[in-house]
């Protein structure tokens, strides 16, 4: 069943919402060439307790960390490790949930460490922009469907490729909820949005291929080829008029 929220409901998730955008930020101030995933998903930790939240992602069916770190070809789930580190010209995805007051907010980015290629950066580039052309269908009287298309046209246009065996979700009391949001889909199928509901729209994109790999630390999930990967995400309220992104930062630039 897809929770509504009342616009008060709404209110307090937007508190979870902020400090799961400010996890973002502070990680984006820490980065740096030479530290470790784990002193990443220390500083993440770290922010979120001092907002009094939880992480939502420390011990979620058994996930050792605050945060999931994913570098280079690590598209999700990415375990924080004190033997990974971090390299200038890497790519790094930082996917942050936390819980506040009963409710939660979600949200990624795929950060640029230092100088990148020019395929990391296109790559980066139209991840994030899809995002936003999935953001623009969460409208009332539109349905997932508009979403998942929208998102899969920018992409897939500009010759990357869509995971399909990773989706967006609702969120709100629990981090996960009905309904799916893929990133892929025909318009004008699926759940009709109606104002009230709280879904995650995260585009997860592949430079070379649709496939992925699970590692055999049965998280960690790379690029079928071993080529970049990219993942952003918002926390997403449908309203009565514009979409409203709960996990707005100063990280994101929409075209």
């Amino acid at each position: 069943m897809i929770s509504v929220k009342s616009a008060k409901e709404i209110e307090v998730m937007k508190r979870a919402c902020e400090i799961a955008a400010g996890a973002l930020v502070a990680a984006e101030k820490a980065l740096r060439p030479g530290m470790s995933t784990w002193e990443l998903d220390k500083v993440i930790h770290d922010y979120i307790v001092s907002k009094g939240a939880r992480p939502s992602s420390l011990g979620y069916g058994g996930f050792p960390a605050s945060a999931c770190i994913s570098v280079n070809s690590e598209l999700i789930h990415g375990i924080p490790s004190k033997k990974k580190i971090i390299r200038e010209g890497d790519i790094v995805s930082v996917d942050v949930t936390a819980e506040i007051d009963g409710y939660n907010g979600d949200n990624a980015y795929t950060f640029k460490v230092g100088e990148v290629s020019e395929e990391a950066q296109r790559l980066l580039q139209t991840t994030e922009e899809a995002l936003y052309e999935g953001i623009k269908m969460a409208v009332a009287g539109n349905r997932i469907g508009d979403i998942s298309n929208a998102v899969q046209t920018y992409c897939e246009s500009r010759g990357y490729f869509i995971v399909e065996k990773f989706i967006g979700h609702g969120i709100g009391h629990e981090m996960h909820e009905a309904p799916d949001v893929p990133n892929f889909g025909k318009p004008g199928r699926g759940p009709r949005l109606v104002p009230g509901m709280t879904i995650c729209i995260e585009p997860m994109v592949n430079q070379s291929c649709a496939q992925v790999r699970i590692m055999p630390d049965r998280w960690t999930v790379v690029e079928g080829n071993g080529n970049l990967s990219a993942h952003y995400e918002h926390t997403v309220a449908i309203t009565d008029g514009e979409p409203l992104i709960l996990t707005k930062s100063s990280l994101h630039h929409p075209k």
